[in-house]
Order: structure tokens, then sequence, then C-alpha cells
């Protein structure tokens, strides 16, 4: 957990709840916390869902890995402890995406399963919905895959610290869902996670 370093400041609550706001867009909100290796498809199913979603009317907004670490992290490598407060960060901005009543579709390879559980700590803490998806491949499909031309690199040596060549990539031992990448069609990885999200009472049944 990372230290709390400013002193004497106080949470100052509003007179607006996430109740007024999920009333608001006629929705509540929810993280959904997509997982896996570097071209497992974590970002290519965000995408669809989000286009689903946007379709039937209801307020998304998709977290990417690379995105983020062009803005809000651009100051952050790929050493354990960047990584770390890679997903403190984007856990945080999830959170508050979710007081709004946003469906947040957050894609991220996020690796260490103790910072997956932080954010998922931290959504439980408030009473927010925490999806944690498992786009499982294996790596030898991933790296057939190659889709930015990573692994290449790493296998090269001319990147370090990339998951699953010289850092561990720590599967989730009990995900809301799994989606079988190699073997599911995108349409059935789409089906499975609306079903789930009807199912918590997060979309209409």
């Amino acid at each position: 957990m990372t230290e709390q370093k400013a002193t004497n400041v106080h949470w100052h609550e509003g007179d607006i709840t996430r109740e007024h706001r999920n009333e608001l867009l006629g929705q509540r909100g929810a993280t959904l916390w997509f997982t896996g290796l570097s071209g497992s498809g974590k970002s290519t199913v965000a995408v669809a869902i989000e286009g689903v979603l946007h379709e039937a009317g209801r307020l998304c907004y998709r977290l990417d890995g690379d995105n983020v670490r062009l803005g809000i992290n651009r100051n952050l490598g790929f050493s354990a402890e960047d990584r770390a407060e890679n997903i403190r960060r984007i856990g945080e901005v999830a959170k508050l995406f979710v007081d709004t009543g946003v469906i947040t579709l957050s894609s991220f390879v996020s690796p260490y399963r103790a910072d997956r559980d932080q954010v998922r700590a931290l959504h439980a803490e408030a009473g927010m919905d925490f999806i944690e998806i498992f786009v499982d491949v294996p790596l030898e499909v991933a790296e057939s895959r190659d889709p930015k031309g990573l692994y290449k690199k790493a296998r090269a040596g001319e990147i370090k610290n990339f998951t699953g060549i010289d850092d561990p990539y720590e599967a989730p031992e009990k995900p809301e869902i799994v989606l079988n990448s190699a073997e599911m069609s995108l349409e059935e990885e789409v089906n499975v996670v609306l079903a789930a999200l009807r199912e918590r009472g997060i979309l209409p049944a």
C-alpha cells in the first residue's frame, strides 16, 4: 500500500451521492478489469464491449495500458515498483469513474496478483463492483500474434522486464470471468461479459 505523504488532509463530502449520479445516468458504475499477457486480446474485447454498450445507450469509458502510459503514467517504466504504481494509479482513476456511474473497461497486463488484489480491495472498501476478467491464452499463441512486435524485441534482448519472457505473469486465482481467447470467438467473449453484467444488475436483464 502506498504511503500517505501529505498531512492534514481530510476527505470532503458533497451533497450529491453516487446514488444520485447513478439515478441521473440510469445505470450503475463498475470496473471491468481485463488482465492477461500482451497479445492475449484484452484491448480487442474491451473495444468490442465498449461499442456494444455505447450502442445500448450506456455510458462507459475504456482505460488502456499504452494510452495511460502516454499520459498520467508517462513517468513510469516497467520495473516491479513502477508496474505497481501504474496499477495503483489506474485503480484510483477507475474508482473515480465508477463513483460517477460510468462502466469502466480497464485493459492492463497487470502481471502481479498483489497489485490487482489491491485494486479489488480499493473497490470493495467503497462498495463498488470490481469484475476481474482473465483473458487467458498460452504464451506461444500470444507470441505468435505479437501485434506490436514486442515479443520479437524481448526475445532479441531489446526490451527488458517483458511479461512472459523475463518477467513473470501471475494468473488470477479466482477471477469473476475467464475468456479463453485462443478458443472463443470475439462475439462469444463479448456475450459472456455482457451476461455477467446483467446477472450482477449492472445492465438490465
